[in-house]
């Protein structure tokens, strides 16, 4: 938890006005945290705070580098990340996430700690697909040759099948089908 600890901003009696804050980190904050997606990395994060009378707005600006697991080798490779995010903290009674960027905060909160936000970004910023540099030329040219597959259906055959099932039509339909020819 010493770790985690490098990430509390104390926000009791904060004036109203911008503040900026350098978060620099390793292995050990990714250690700390209970996950399994990141093990190794390091990243350097510039935080802007901007406090008003009913909310705080923090922008984080990460970059750094992550060593990921190939999906498809299993070697491990430095993954570059490069985010910039925005959560706004606003004022209130109770602790409630409203949505992903905004969050109210029990008014009488004298410290956040923004670990947890820094990690979501870092852990968003991610690609879906963790492939290595060196076969990431191959995974290209292998969904280009995915989308070159279309199926295309001949309007030929559906008015075929129209009329098959056409033959097929339930007796008790029948009475229905005459008064629909009638109209």
């Amino acid at each position: 938890m010493k770790e985690l600890s490098k990430y509390n901003i104390d926000i009791y009696g904060l004036e109203d006005k911008q503040y900026d804050y350098d978060m620099e980190s390793g292995d050990a904050f990714f250690q700390e945290l209970d996950q399994d997606l990141i093990e190794h990395g390091h990243f350097k994060t510039h935080v802007v705070l901007n406090k008003s009378a009913t909310m705080i707005q923090l922008n984080f600006h990460t970059q750094g580098i992550v060593t990921l697991i190939c999906d498809r080798s299993l070697e491990p490779f430095e993954e570059p990340i490069d985010s910039n995010e925005r959560i706004i903290l606003k004022f209130g009674d109770h602790n409630e996430e409203l949505t992903e960027e905004i969050e109210i905060i029990n008014r009488n909160t004298t410290r956040i700690n923004v670990a947890r936000y820094l990690f979501d970004f870092i852990a968003l910023s991610l690609p879906v697909k963790k492939i290595h540099p060196d076969l990431r030329t191959q995974e290209e040219t292998d969904d280009e040759d995915e989308t070159e597959g279309i199926l295309v259906y001949s309007s030929e055959d559906t008015a075929e099948t129209e009329s098959e099932e056409e033959e097929k039509i339930d007796p008790r339909w029948e009475a229905l089908k005459k008064l629909k020819g009638n109209n």
